[in-house]
């Protein structure tokens, strides 16, 4: 994440928090970043400096004023009136660790080889909010490469479960011991 995309964000998010809006931001926050995943040449169209900049603030006026917070509205047009509309996407990621620090939430990238289901999601979840003292909010990976297991990174921390991972490190131990 870039120094811009933080700084960007904590200022949404600070103004957010003073109307006490961040639950309604940060909702609308990720539904415009999925339309810009969703079509890359319209974040193109925003930046390119060909089209005059009242002409690219009205797309985001007829895209997203029906549809988003007249703050976050006007957030984006701060975004592309100072050519940083393809910062959105880390200003949302900054505004949601912002607020997931605030509300005691910890999100937790569990990957495994094979798609987890719903009961072993919901088991994982309860661990994971025992060891954290957090509301934990899961994201899966799946990685056939992992062969078997879990590997979570949560906090900054990783535990890795798989098979692969055990492989890495017995690999280690034995090259530390010949070294």
């Amino acid at each position: 994440m870039t120094k811009t995309a933080v700084t960007y964000g904590d200022s949404l998010y600070e103004l957010a928090e003073e109307e006490k809006i961040t639950d309604v931001i940060l909702s609308e926050m990720k539904m415009a970043d999925e339309v810009f995943r969703e079509n890359p040449d319209y974040i193109r169209i925003l930046r390119e400096p060909s089209i005059a900049k009242k002409d690219r603030l009205k797309l985001i006026d007829e895209a997203f004023s029906e549809k988003v917070h007249m703050y976050l509205l006007s957030f984006m047009k701060i975004l592309v009136e100072n050519d940083y509309i393809g910062e959105f996407s880390g200003c949302m990621r900054e505004f949601a660790r912002r607020y997931n620090l605030a509300n005691g939430i910890s999100e937790a990238l569990v990957t495994s080889a094979v798609r987890l289901d719903e009961n072993q999601k919901k088991a994982l979840v309860v661990k994971l909010e025992k060891i954290s003292g957090k509301k934990v909010i899961l994201k899966e990976k799946i990685d056939e490469r992992s062969i078997a297991g879990l590997k979570v990174e949560m906090d900054g921390k990783q535990y890795d479960g798989t098979v692969s991972g055990r492989i890495r490190n017995i690999e280690k131990k034995v090259s530390d011991i010949i070294v």
